[in-house]
């Protein structure tokens, strides 16, 4: 637990205080909308959740949201799930991610980085007639609002340009990174039936090119919905038959014509890991995404016009969503696409100096690599414009704190962030106007009621609670798909305590506001941001015949690591030799996510389940992180308790 009055490992001055556009923003919503004037941060957030209505209506002012048709109220319905937002407005947010191309059309909207760490810059005039003509081939092609439109593509300018063609014409987008193998995908695009698919020939990683033509040539067989496939050669490659060129769809000089769909219209789909079936495909809406954004980005992460905005992150997690709206506060976006330690552990820090990044995000992971690796990024890269490195994918541990403090800069505003796929946001993170202190989130965000709550739904202050959020969020889903009766999203969240948002991580909330996040209270597998559901691993590892079955953990580690033990049950006559174990990790690499690879696979004498046939995996990372067998599980709902004695020898091995 932190002290109770630690010293601050990094405080804002009073001229950034100033400057901080959500320093202003409180003096105009003081003036305008009755927040409090004194108080800071603290007095802000009390009012943006108290009133809520009020609140976010001050945000659609602030950054002058475009309603083509007005609103009748704020939150037509408070209830969670189902809260409605803006009824009766109409919107577009591709039309507010273009809208700094009319007054800056040739400064760079996006920033490429491959490889070789050499920017190429898309201007907002570039990106916005790209847009404009894509736009209208879709609409050639059919695609009308509602329509699902699919990409297996890589971090690039292309997919941006995508992903706002689909969201002028009111389609929903989605998308795979191109290391995902071809089962991870389907069980993903097949569940919402793209009528469009975006595909690259291949992708470079780690200074090799990995072709994927014969995944893409699976996907093109498994997708029957597909009208047409859109091929990008970003390793040069003939356009496969039947599918149509990039660059013949993107040539013409059109003008966008965005389509004003309603504010909780779909805007795309995101997929959660799945743990106990296919991935959740979760709906977010392009008003709910849009306003949410704009606070995100504008209010906590303070990017504007002058700012340069990169995140390490793939297509296929939320980050890279939420890079993309960078341009919606009119800030130029780095893409980096290629391995994030190649040449070496420090190529993202050589990316920030060599693009100018003012706001620097990356995992938890790649910062604790760079300090085992003995980098020093400040001694060794010119960062003097980067205000922030913003951290996520997991906690970011004290040593990591420490680390950034010291070797990039004492003047460095740390953010810690925290949020989920499931919001496409943070629940709590960046403030730009607070003290860092080590270890912990600066503060829940605006307009986010985050409390922790005990097992009887009580707040806490100062102890480990669930992460709970007590008001609706305009970025929570709208839906999940195919989920009709609404029960999968209702007992994703709002099973424990109904009404209330309970999102799946222990924190703390201290007694100065500020947040500490202690990992997953689920058995989601998270690695380097990237979540993976422990049923894919399952499913995967399980068509090998020497496998009976199998149960996965990821565990978070006190220095900021984790481990990813993968247990395996093996057939009789089976024995785990090199051979087998070879063939496992081939298995997950090529069907899955060479992220996910466990970093051990042990032989047990069985899987313990619950009575009703359920693998339990919570209890047993309870056991590996050292809690009692007494206190892990309910020794009732359990088939065979004595499987259980060897993860809690395992454990005790372990420690």
């Amino acid at each position: 637990m932190t002290p109770a009055n630690p010293t601050p490992l990094w405080q804002p001055d009073a001229d950034r205080i100033a400057r901080a556009q959500i320093t202003r923003f409180q003096a105009w919503a003081a003036e305008r909308h009755g927040a409090p004037a004194e108080g800071g941060y603290p007095a802000l957030h009390r009012w943006s959740v108290d009133e809520l209505d009020t609140f976010w209506k001050a945000v659609t002012e602030w950054f002058d949201v475009r309603f083509s048709t007005p609103y009748t109220r704020v939150l037509g319905d408070r209830s969670m799930p189902g809260a409605e937002w803006f009824p009766g407005a109409t919107l577009n947010y591709a039309e507010h991610a273009l809208r700094a191309s009319a007054a800056r059309p040739d400064e760079p909207a996006l920033l490429a980085v491959d490889e070789t760490h050499e920017p190429r810059p898309v201007t907002w005039a570039e990106l916005r007639r790209q847009v404009g003509s894509l736009a209208a081939e879709l609409r050639a092609l059919g695609v009308r609002p509602g329509d699902r439109v699919s990409a297996y593509v890589p971090n690039i300018p292309q997919a941006v340009v995508a992903l706002l063609a689909t969201a002028a014409v009111g389609g929903v987008w989605t998308s795979c990174a191109p290391d995902f193998g071809a089962r991870s995908v389907l069980d993903r695009f097949q569940q919402v039936e793209p009528v469009v698919l975006f595909t690259v020939d291949g992708y470079r990683y780690g200074g090799k090119e990995h072709d994927r033509r014969e995944i893409v040539a699976e996907l093109r067989r498994e997708l029957p919905t597909l009208r047409a496939v859109v091929h990008i050669p970003l390793l040069g490659t003939d356009t496969p038959e039947g599918a149509l060129e990039w660059s013949d769809l993107t040539s013409a000089d059109t003008e966008p014509v965005f389509e004003q769909v309603p504010f909780d219209h779909p805007l795309w789909v995101l997929y959660s890991s799945g743990t106990t079936g296919l991935p959740k495909a979760i709906v977010q809406s392009q008003g709910g995404i849009l306003i949410e954004h704009l606070k995100q980005i504008g209010l906590h992460c303070d990017l504007g016009p002058e700012d340069r905005f990169f995140w390490y992150t793939s297509t296929g997690w939320m980050m890279w969503n939420f890079l993309v709206s960078g341009l919606l506060t009119g800030t130029t976006i780095v893409l980096y696409d290629g391995s994030p330690g190649h040449p070496d552990t420090g190529a993202q820090w050589r990316i920030a100096e060599r693009t100018g990044a003012t706001l620097f995000g990356t995992s938890a992971a790649y910062v604790m690599a760079c300090r085992k690796a003995g980098v020093h990024p400040g001694r060794d890269h010119d960062l003097s414009h980067v205000q922030c490195v913003a951290t996520t994918g997991s906690p970011l541990p004290p040593d990591g704190f420490s680390w950034l403090h010291d070797e990039v800069r004492d003047d460095l505003w740390i953010a810690s962030v925290s949020g989920g796929t499931d919001v496409c946001s943070c629940f709590a993170g960046a403030v730009p106007t607070l003290p860092v202190y080590i270890g912990e989130l600066q503060a829940p965000c605006l307009g986010t009621d985050l409390q922790s709550w005990d097992p009887g739904g009580r707040p806490v202050v100062g102890e480990v609670g669930e992460l709970v959020v007590t008001n609706p969020m305009p970025s929570m889903p709208i839906r999940f798909w195919n989920d009709p009766d609404g029960s999968r999203y209702h007992d994703s969240y709002f099973d424990m305590y109904p009404g209330v948002w309970r999102h799946g991580d222990w924190i703390t909330v201290t007694s100065r506001g500020s947040v500490v996040i202690h990992g997953r209270s689920d058995s989601t597998l998270n690695r380097q941001g990237v979540r993976m559901g422990s049923a894919d691993i399952y499913e995967a590892v399980e068509r090998l015949p020497e496998v009976k079955e199998s149960l996965v953990i990821g565990i978070e580690q006190p220095d900021g690591g984790y481990w990813m033990p993968l247990f395996v049950h093996l057939a009789p006559g089976a024995a785990l030799d090199e051979d087998l174990v070879h063939r496992i990790k081939q298995t997950i690499r090529e069907q899955l996510s060479p992220r996910h690879l466990p970093d051990e696979i042990i032989e047990v004498p069985g899987i313990p389940h619950t009575l009703t046939g359920k693998r339990i995996e919570v209890p047993v990372k309870r056991l590996l992180q050292g809690t009692p067998l007494e206190k892990a599980v309910n020794p009732g709902s359990i088939d065979d308790l004595d499987l259980l004695h060897f993860y809690e020898d395992l454990a005790r091995k372990r420690a």
